[in-house]
């Protein structure tokens, strides 16, 4: 077991003795405020007359907004600061290769704990890469003891009397290669294990000489462009961990119960919902299709009905107008003959005319009974559309209750936000004060140094001075002294 599921282990360990103790903690600290303002405060309760709006969210939001036990604040102080570490880690390699752009913010103690921290992380990668090596040579070679062991029995299989000293030797040189790279292998791994602490241990080294330096740490965080993506996805897992961290020691026990119940009965209603949906999209889709292809069928039967009444009402047009021609051709030949030929043609077009009227009252009442029965289809259609648009308005609804809660909540993070920010600006005018007055402080010691320096030298030349001035007054002494000896 790795020491980072050892870490997540203990997290939830004392996540959950967080989660069952923080009743009792809560219930033994001293209320400075009286209980029923509190209440008040928290949770109000809406007058009688007002109606009640039950939100269906709601349950699933822990019920306390704040972390209460010092254990829990703890934990989350825990993860605070190591995705802070993680962070600065991830972009040492970046500050490696740009220790120039920092020089003004880092320390002469911190380049040199740069530059070997570098220097480890070049040599645990050539170690890497050399027992990768040794371990595709190891590879080879196994595959060609395997091989030649393979070879050696074919060859006692086929010939019983072939020799097998040099074959033996073979295989003993190839197994001696093959400890050699066992040994190499064994001291890499060590050299990789001792690497390893060093590079642990300029880690630590590095975070605790950053943390003097705020605002060397908050310039390299702000280089988020420059980290790996795996590293990125790290800090991302770590920020999903400290909000699920959250909200489980926000939650106590009863409240997770009662949120697990309410999401099963959810999962349970939407499941039904969604059966009932598919199962009548399905059964309108059937009838849908069933109602158009008969619509289609009767249109075209309309259609060709209408096109036949067309015809025969033109053909009988056609025959009306040429019988009257050969009556008119007929009464002007032979107007004396043309009564009785006449009365034979007028009987002619009323039995046609009769026929004409049959097949038109015939063929409108077929029509109408086809309307009919359209108009109950029509009718049974419109009533299929508004149930479903009946469902979908109640699915609209849900759906606008759940985006105006999202957009309430997105307000109080824009609001948050600029509370952020407004905290920031602040906080960068008093690292500004303070780097001013540092570097005030400073000038005023350079200052001070130079003064002393300036006095030191004044000081040493008027000793010299004097040292000068003293001698030359005992040559005097000297050469009046001599005069006088030679004198007497």
């Amino acid at each position: 077991m790795s020491f980072a599921d050892m870490a997540v282990m203990e997290t939830f360990r004392l996540l959950d003795k967080v989660r069952s103790e923080g009743p009792k903690e809560r219930a033994e600290k001293p209320n400075p405020q009286p209980p029923q303002k509190f209440k008040a405060v928290h949770r109000p309760k809406p007058p009688k007359s007002q109606p009640v709006k039950t939100d269906p969210l709601s349950i699933l939001d822990p019920g306390r907004k704040k972390l209460t036990t010092v254990e829990s604040q703890r934990v989350l102080a825990v993860l605070d600061e190591s995705i802070k570490k993680t962070e600065i880690v991830s972009l040492l390699p970046y500050a490696i290769q740009n220790v120039n752009k920092y020089s003004s913010m880092l320390s002469d103690d911190l380049q040199t704990a740069l530059h070997e921290h570098g220097n480890l992380q070049n040599n645990l990668q050539d170690t890497f890469m050399k027992l990768k090596e040794h371990r595709e040579a190891k590879a080879i070679a196994e595959e060609e003891l395997a091989r030649q062991a393979e070879d050696e029995d074919s060859q006692m299989g086929s010939e019983e009397g072939s020799p097998r000293e040099s074959i033996k030797s073979k295989e003993e040189q190839m197994q001696s290669e093959v400890d050699e790279i066992d040994e190499i292998e064994n001291n890499l791994v060590k050299m990789i294990t001792a690497q390893e602490y060093q590079v642990t241990f300029s880690c630590k080294n590095l975070l605790r000489m950053f943390g003097p330096s705020p605002a060397l740490v908050n310039s390299l965080r702000s280089e988020v462009k420059e980290r790996d993506e795996r590293a990125s996805q790290m800090i991302l897992y770590l920020k999903d961990l400290k909000g699920f961290i959250l909200e489980r020691l926000l939650t106590t026990p009863l409240e997770e119960k009662e949120k697990m119940e309410y999401l099963q009965e959810i999962s349970v209603r939407e499941k039904k919902n969604r059966e009932v949906m598919e199962k009548l999209s399905t059964e309108l889709e059937g009838e849908l299709a069933e109602k158009d292809t008969e619509i289609s069928k009767r249109n075209d039967e309309i259609r060709r009905l209408k096109g036949d009444r067309h015809q025969l009402e033109k053909f009988s047009e056609e025959h009306i107008r040429r019988t009257r021609l050969e009556a008119d051709k007929s009464q002007q030949a032979d107007l004396k003959n043309s009564e009785g030929k006449q009365t034979t043609l007028q009987g002619e077009v009323q039995k046609l005319r009769n026929k004409l009227a049959a097949m038109t009252a015939e063929h409108r009442e077929s029509e109408l009974t086809l309307r009919k029965r359209k108009y109950k289809i029509e009718t049974e259609v419109e009533n299929w559309i508004q149930k479903y648009d009946q469902d979908m308005g109640e699915r609209q609804e849900e759906y606008e209750d759940l985006d105006s809660i999202y957009t309430e909540e997105k307000a109080q993070l824009n609001e948050l936000e600029e509370r952020f920010k407004t905290l920031e600006a602040e906080y960068t005018t008093i690292v500004e004060e303070r780097k001013i007055a540092q570097e005030k402080r400073e000038q005023q010691q350079r200052e001070l140094a130079a003064m002393i320096k300036a006095a030191t030298i004044v000081q040493s030349f008027w000793r010299s001075y004097k040292c000068r001035k003293m001698l030359k007054a005992k040559n005097k002494k000297k050469g009046k002294k001599g005069k006088k000896g030679k004198k007497k």
